[in-house]
């Protein structure tokens, strides 16, 4: 994969390829040797700079390098405390450094069907999108592999002839083939029912941003649910994590620090090597990585910030700083109707 990304990058062609590695074992040779095959996946298409990519289009990761097609869109909030901004009561119109207060700007994301064939080449997890079992009581996780969220400027699309251009469980359910429409993957009513009926976990609203000596970090929490019981009432969220090395010089992520504010008045601090079990290499070949984790309180909503200790290849060692985001529960029951209307 890591091939396909460079010669997308650098535009050399327009057409996806799609990198497999075979075994060939040498008759009277003491060593096997792997090759590396290419064919032609599809074609690229124009990035639109105007504009939303409709369901069923099919498209490239700009940064992790993977197959993917558009399910639907979601507008988010994005809160960037890179983005410099007026200084209040200033009359001059200059710019400064950001300010305490970071305003959100609307942008569009995609939720976006990975395809498994390019899970094993992927610097992120692939099973990120988590849920609550269904009974009140149950404390049980659940996921479903294979979906991300996509910013619409990483998406590079494109186009093939090909029926089954994606393998995924979900592919077959979710999309049906039509030869005359653009792009050709059309949605089925299960994809419909699908987003209504799961909307509520799966919907992204705020999107927060941040740059520390070039590593950017991106954090997206999304609210789960609440589980009661007897005496308590726990309030969960999963949060996805994007690291993305901006520089020319390899770092490394040595250690998380954070810090959880609870409205219930609790501040909890948490150490630890590495991030999920990992400490991950950016480099300028592979730059990024992202990964979810999880956080309950037992009140509805919440702060978190921190940082991650880095270790750049040349010894230095640095904070990256997390960018705070706000922990929000939302209403589990429908909108009572306006008895005025």
């Amino acid at each position: 994969m890591k091939f396909v990304h460079n010669i997308l990058s650098r535009n050399f062609r327009n057409s996806l390829l799609e990198v497999s590695s075979k075994i060939i074992v040498l008759p009277n040779a003491s060593y096997i040797r792997s090759a590396i095959e290419l064919s032609e996946v599809g074609k690229l298409e124009t990035p639109k700079l105007q504009g939303k990519y409709e369901t069923g289009q099919l498209i490239f990761h700009r940064v992790f390098g993977y197959r993917g097609v558009v399910l639907f869109p979601w507008l988010a909030r994005v809160y960037d405390r890179d983005v410099p901004s007026k200084k209040e009561g200033s009359d001059d119109g200059k710019f400064t450094s950001v300010s305490k207060e970071v305003k959100g700007r609307m942008h569009t994301f995609y939720q976006v069907l990975i395809d498994q064939r390019d899970c094993p080449y992927i610097r992120a997890q692939t099973e990120a999108v988590t849920f609550l079992g269904n009974h009140e009581s149950s404390r049980s996780l659940y996921a479903i592999p294979g979906l991300d969220y996509v910013a619409h400027e990483d998406i590079l699309p494109y186009s093939t002839n090909e029926k089954a251009a994606l393998q995924h469980e979900l592919f077959d359910k979710f999309l049906v083939y039509h030869q005359d429409r653009d792009p050709p993957f059309i949605a089925q009513e299960t994809l419909r029912a699908w987003q209504k009926k799961n909307h509520p976990w799966l919907e992204l609203s705020d999107v927060h941003k941040e740059t520390t000596e070039n590593i950017r970090v991106t954090v997206i929490p999304f609210y789960m649910g609440c589980r009661e019981s007897q005496t308590t009432a726990v309030y969960w969220w999963r949060y996805c994590i994007r690291l993305e090395n901006l520089g020319d010089m390899s770092v490394q992520l040595r250690e998380r620090h954070w810090r959880i504010f609870s409205l219930s008045g609790t501040l909890e601090t948490v150490r630890g090597r590495g991030v999920v079990g990992q400490e991950p290499v950016l480099s300028k070949t592979l730059p990024a990585f992202q990964y979810s984790s999880h956080v309950s309180l037992q009140a509805p909503s919440g702060h978190m910030w921190g940082t991650f200790r880095m270790e750049r290849e040349d010894g230095y060692a640095f904070d990256c700083r997390i960018p705070p985001f706000s922990l929000e529960s939302k209403s589990e029951e429908p909108p009572t109707p306006n008895a005025d209307s």
